[in-house]
Parts: structure tokens; C-alpha cells; sequence
């Protein structure tokens, strides 16, 4: 498990502990992405995909790649970016040394290997939200979130290790805003840059209150201060995604729901 890294909230001061997510490189190597301990974190307030990776160099076998920049979602609404150090430069091989040259940089392969690796088996490298108590369960496997419809994906897998059964997408989004319905659930996934807002948490506690089912909301970007309030008021539980696919609960209601599940 990589070592922990303090970090302030620029926004509430409030001081969180950190552990980077390791990833499996494609040598097969565990690859961690190197935070800067005691770096000032920048609050994001728009994604963007090309801003959402950063590159790293694989200690092992030297290959530079593509994988998610790390986030961190605050109780207080802030989603942090964390900077992360910079690859070393690359020491020339000695020409009379056999074997050890030519190893390459990898950047043709670019986010698609590093990130499709991450995609397929980061799961059983990253360290993830577990339960801190009533219920146990195997460690969530993230999907590597590139496109809004690998939001859905991820939530709807999020989900489903909560305990949610025959979760699937709802077949009346552009009504309701509803994402994912399942046997006693609802959930929005919002993928936009901006945060969700009070009325997107309203409309979707109003689809669960309608479906007699709990309602769980994910965002990309965090959620304005009025939601926030609104939401613990409601009990709805929020998340934050970063591009892992890993959800963090964000509230008192969302904590709740991982500890005791479905």
C-alpha cells in the first residue's frame, strides 16, 4: 500500500490523509502515482480530459504513460487536483553495458496503454473506500472513466457492491434525469465540469421518493454548497468520482450507506 500523504483543503483548511492509487503498469510491475508530499492542492472547478492525466514513469521497467491525475474529494464540496512530481530524467545507458539499453519510453502507446491497463486490473492494486463496519465485502474494481458513459458504467458497478441488486440503466433519462434503477435504488451520474446543483439533488430524491427507493447521487466535479446542505438535510447520499472509477462519499448520508450497504 503506498505511504499516505497529508493534504490541506486551500478552500475549508480542513486536513485530509491521502493514498495515492497504485496501478498496474504493463510490465506487470506495481506503478504508484507520485504525489508531492506538502504540495499546495488546486481546487478544480471544470474538467477537462486532457488536464485529467499526468504522466508517469515506471520505476521497473522505465516506460513513461498516461494515468489519472489525482483528486480528492472534500466533505466541504471542494474537488482538489493533487500535483503530482514530475518523471526523473531518463540516465543515458552506458554503451558497454549488454542488455541494459533499449528499453524504451513507451510513449507511442500513450493513455491508451497506461490507462487501458488501469482499466482492466486497477482494482487490484488501488487502494479503495472499505467498510469500516456491519458489512464486509471484496475490495471494489474500478472502470477508468474517459467518457460520461463510463461514469454510468462505474456508478452502476459502485452500486452493485453496495448491495443494490438488477441495477441497470433507466430507460427514461431524458424525463426523469434518473441514470441507474435497480431493486430499491435510483442514481444520477452527473459527468459534467460544473457541480451539481440544488435542483438535480431535489429532483432526484423526488425519484426515489416517488419509487419508495433509496437515492444516490455521483458527481465528477463535487456539488455547489447549497446541495450539499440540501442533500444532508434529505439524507441523500453524494459521491465524487475521479477518473479511477472509484467513488468517495462525500456526506454523512453516503458514509452511512457504504458502512451498512444495500
Amino acid at each position: 500500500m503506498a505511504e499516505s500523504v497529508p493534504v490541506r483543503c486551500p478552500a475549508c483548511r480542513r486536513e485530509h490523509s491521502f493514498s495515492p492509487l497504485t496501478f498496474p503498469c504493463a510490465c506487470g510491475a506495481p506503478l504508484t502515482v507520485p504525489v508531492q508530499p506538502g504540495a499546495k492542492p488546486e481546487p478544480l472547478r471544470h474538467h477537462t480530459w486532457e488536464e485529467s492525466w499526468v504522466t508517469v514513469r515506471c520505476p521497473s521497467c522505465e516506460r513513461e504513460d498516461q494515468w489519472p491525475q489525482p483528486e480528492l474529494g472534500c466533505p466541504c464540496g471542494a474537488l482538489l487536483r493533487l500535483p503530482v512530481a514530475p518523471p526523473p530524467k531518463a540516465q543515458v545507458t552506458s554503451p558497454t553495458t549488454q542488455g541494459s539499453g533499449g528499453f524504451g519510453s513507451g510513449s507511442g502507446s500513450g493513455s491508451g496503454a497506461g490507462a487501458g491497463s488501469g482499466s482492466s486490473s486497477a482494482g487490484s492494486g488501488a487502494r479503495t473506500q472499505a467498510p469500516s463496519s456491519a458489512v464486509l465485502r471484496p475490495a471494489f474494481r474500478p472502470v477508468t472513466i474517459r467518457t460520461s458513459r463510463d461514469a454510468v458504467i462505474a456508478a452502476a458497478q459502485y452500486l452493485k457492491w453496495l448491495g443494490f441488486q438488477d441495477v441497470a440503466c433507466a430507460d427514461d433519462r431524458a424525463i426523469s434525469g434518473v441514470d441507474l434503477r435497480g431493486r430499491g435504488v435510483v442514481a444520477q451520474v452527473d459527468p459534467t465540469t460544473r457541480p451539481s446543483t440544488l435542483r438535480d439533488v431535489e429532483c432526484l430524491w423526488l425519484n426515489g421518493l416517488a419509487a419508495s427507493a433509496e437515492s444516490v447521487f455521483f458527481s465528477l466535479a463535487g456539488y455547489a454548497r447549497e446541495a450539499r446542505s440540501r442533500a444532508d438535510d434529505l439524507r441523500v447520499p453524494l459521491f465524487v468520482m475521479d477518473l479511477t472509477g472509484t467513488p468517495q462519499p462525500v456526506n454523512d448520508a453516503a458514509d452511512d450507506l457504504i458502512r451498512m450497504g444495500a
